[in-house]
């Protein structure tokens, strides 16, 4: 338990530069307060103490405004900054050094049963006000903008954003936007038909 919270305060040092030091990280941010709160609703609710867990996580979510189901599993290193309005699902798995700001729901669509909710890898941000839906899989080393809507699994070394989401980048090189494309191609069309029209004209000349 201490040495998730550990990892938990350096991952936080880490990814906050308003963070001066981890004092004030352990008294004064709520996420960091959520997640120690959860690892012991996660305790109970292993020793099938399910009510008890869940009215640790009912307090927890009270003074931090930040839901975590006591069943949903989270590894080491992970930040939630800000945090408000933060809910991760029963059957979510958060990785290790995965960074996740206010707003954000790891959480299921209604239409699926057991696994219902999202698998996040290593290494991944999530940005605020994302909602990442469904037992989809965000691999490693990617990162979800800001307000997007995640149904479908995320490559690895990959940035999402839109709603739905959609690849913008991937291992570092920026993809082509397929509604500019279009455009592009349009204006292209619209070019042609202007020289076939210039050469019809002069044929008839």
């Amino acid at each position: 338990m201490f040495k998730r919270m550990r990892a938990n305060l350096n991952f936080a040092k880490q990814n906050d530069p308003a963070a001066k030091n981890k004092l004030l990280i352990f008294l004064t941010y709520s996420g960091f307060h959520a997640l120690c709160m959860h690892q012991v609703a996660q305790f109970f609710y292993s020793l099938k103490l399910k009510f008890i867990a869940r009215v640790i996580s009912q307090i927890a979510r009270f003074f931090t405004g930040i839901e975590i189901h006591p069943a949903a599993k989270i590894g080491m290193g992970v930040f939630i900054d800000h945090g408000m309005g933060v809910v991760i699902g029963e059957t979510a798995e958060v990785g290790s050094n995965v960074l996740i700001y206010q707003g954000v729901t790891l959480g299921g669509t209604g239409k699926d049963t057991g696994k219902r909710h999202p698998t996040i890898k290593d290494n991944v941000i999530i940005c605020c006000g994302a909602k990442v839906l469904g037992p989809i899989t965000v691999y490693s080393n990617s990162k979800i903008g800001a307000q997007s809507v995640v149904l479908k699994d995320v490559p690895p070394n990959t940035t999402v954003v839109g709603v739905p989401a959609k690849v913008v980048r991937q291992n570092g090189i920026r993809l082509p936007d397929e509604e500019e494309e279009i455009t592009e191609l349009k204006q292209q069309l619209k070019n042609l038909q202007e020289e076939i029209e210039l050469i019809k004209q002069y044929k008839l000349k």
